[in-house]
């Protein structure tokens, strides 16, 4: 696996906002907003965005 998508699980486990933080201001106050509400919530969404983007990024 590739280090970048490993530090990215991991940022997205620790702190989810910065996990997406290169994926725009909206998505990462989106992200903070659902990790105030509750961890888990912030982390499932932050995990499933940096999956998808690492898919497509695969497939250019």
């Amino acid at each position: 696996m590739n280090t970048d998508i490993l530090l990215r699980i991991l940022l997205c486990i620790i702190f989810p906002p910065l996990a997406v933080f290169d994926r725009g201001c909206g998505m990462m106050i989106f992200i903070f907003l659902l990790t105030c509400l509750g961890w888990l919530p912030g982390t499932i969404v932050a995990l499933i965005v940096c999956i998808t983007d690492n898919k497509s990024r695969i497939g250019e």
